[in-house]
């Protein structure tokens, strides 16, 4: 076995760069050697709290110098991390907790009321980081606090290669979200060809930090990339248009990373600003970038976008427009270096047969980026890992020159906003209102967010509003997934196997949409 930790990831860049600044943080700026030092005093806090080797620590934690703390830290321990998503309900959280078999969660102050009742729910131990408000009534255990009372860790605990890393939770099309078991290698190699192959990134380069660090794209991508290469990290814990743009210039950011609704809102907050950053080099991914976003951001900020593609369950980047390969608009580019991206029949499930070029399959990814399989669900491991292939789920071509593109999902998932939303999921949860029939959810195309989640209902007549359903859903499912649009309908298209056809919706609400 191969020893390596995710830690080196920050551990080398405290050797080699000691004295730069490795994270902004409205105003706070901590360097490299400072950074490390704060992981591992923590990880000396956690190990106090008894988390070592192979346990595992949940994050419940803003885009703020916490994070890389919690992280890195509980890395040194030798844990293993589950990033829990902020927009999710207690309900939601306590899943994850429970699932995984969380040993610790660690809550940021400001999140204390979701993580201290679904830490309640899931009966997992709970500690805190950051300023706790004065006066709060049963006061959890705080980090800093354990932390200060023991000599930080003199270095990393060692792990193998393939031993997990980070959990990333990501929901199916059917049943509760799977836990994708991402190793050390995974997360190591992903970050170093982000930055060392499929982007031109430089040591100086100061990247802009307010793609959720929860998030495979901000955490891998931005996070542990910027780190890898030694660059410096200016954290944004709440997106805007306007407070990026001041932030970017005031901070002299060269690159963006972002989903296109930043982008869209970064256009939208040109057209009011004094001064525009100078963007170097910007990357795209999440979800399609439409072309006209990246031909006007091209035009007003003077900066080439490179959209990417990838999965939680591939590290996440599996392809990119690549200086090296040139880019082309509306497509994801080549394959990064150590990866294989090709086209398989979509309808063969045991196999893959590959299909010749430029022909319309199903998306499979080979090579250091692939995960693990998913926690505890051999079956869905299965069923996504095939001949040493991942299958994606998603259908594309691949042309003569190794341009792929992404034509349509072979599954029902809607992207919005860069966030997965699983119709299932959503479908389960308005199913259980008294006065729903039936329902199926769909994504609408949307200017702003990329898709739209709308909920066609066949009601009980008269009992419930478009509006009423919008709110009771609200409560009950995280602020990214509930429908944003109710449609009632008589009934829903049927197929000749009964199953519903989402096609015919999309087709008629998109229409209306438009």
């Amino acid at each position: 076995m191969t020893a390596l930790s995710l830690a080196t990831v920050l551990a080398e860049s405290a050797r080699r760069y000691p004295d730069k600044v490795a994270v902004v943080d409205t105003g706070t700026r901590v360097t490299y050697y400072e950074l490390w030092e704060q992981a591992r005093s923590y990880a000396a806090g956690l190990r106090e709290l008894g988390i070592g080797r192979g346990d595992t620590v949940a994050v419940l934690v803003p885009n703020v110098l916490d994070f890389p703390r919690v992280y890195f830290g509980a890395l040194a321990v030798g844990a293993r991390l589950v990033p829990v998503h902020l927009l999710l309900t207690a309900e939601e959280v306590a899943y994850v907790l429970r699932d995984s078999g969380a040993d610790l969660l660690v809550c940021h102050s400001s999140q204390l009321a979701l993580g201290a009742q679904a830490a309640h729910a899931a009966e997992t131990p709970l500690v805190s980081v950051g300023p706790l408000p004065v006066g709060l009534a049963d006061a959890p255990q705080r980090l800093e606090d354990r932390a200060a009372a023991v000599p930080p860790l003199p270095t990393y605990v060692t792990r193998q290669a393939e031993d997990v890393a980070v959990i990333f939770y990501t929901s199916g099309t059917t049943g509760k979200p799977k836990g994708a078991l991402l190793t050390h290698l995974n997360l190591v190699m992903n970050a170093t060809v982000n930055v060392f192959d499929a982007n031109d990134a430089r040591t100086d380069d100061v990247v802009m930090g307010c793609l959720p660090l929860f998030h495979t794209f901000g955490q891998t991508v931005g996070m542990n990339g910027t780190f890898r290469l030694g660059g410096t990290l200016v954290l944004l814990a709440r997106f805007r248009g306007d407070a990026a743009i001041d932030l970017m210039v005031r901070e002299n950011v060269t690159v963006f990373h972002g989903v296109p609704t930043m982008y869209i809102a970064l256009l939208e907050a040109a057209a009011k600003a004094d001064r525009l950053p100078d963007l170097r080099l910007c990357v795209s991914g999440g979800a399609a970038l439409p072309v006209a976003v990246l031909e006007r951001f091209d035009e007003v900020f003077h900066a080439t976008v490179y959209e990417g593609y990838g999965l939680s369950e591939t590290s996440p980047t599996a392809t990119a427009n690549q200086p090296a390969f040139g880019t082309r608009a509306g497509s994801i580019g080549h394959p990064i270096w150590g990866v294989e991206v090709e086209i398989a029949r979509p309808e063969v499930d045991d196999r893959i047969e590959l299909l010749p070029t430029g022909e319309l399959g199903e998306i499979v990814i080979r090579g250091h980026n692939v995960f693990a399989g998913y926690l505890n669900r051999p079956d869905a491991t299965r069923e996504a890992l095939v001949d040493g292939w991942f299958r994606s789920g998603d259908l594309g071509t691949k042309d003569e020159e190794g341009f792929v593109t992404i034509v349509d999902r072979k599954k029902d998932l809607v992207i919005r906003g860069g966030f997965n939303v699983y119709p299932r999921e959503v479908e389960e949860t308005l199913a259980r209102h008294p006065a729903v029939t039936q329902v199926a959810v769909i994504g609408l195309p949307d200017d702003v967010h990329g898709e739209e989640i709308c909920a066609v209902v066949v009601p009980e007549p008269g009992q419930v509003t478009e509006d009423e359903l919008i709110a009771w859903s609200k409560e009950k499912l995280g602020r990214h997934k509930y429908p944003r649009q109710i449609r009632f309908v008589d009934e829903l298209p049927l197929g000749p196997s009964h199953k519903v056809l989402k096609r015919e919706l999309r087709r008629t609400f998109g229409k209306q949409s438009g």
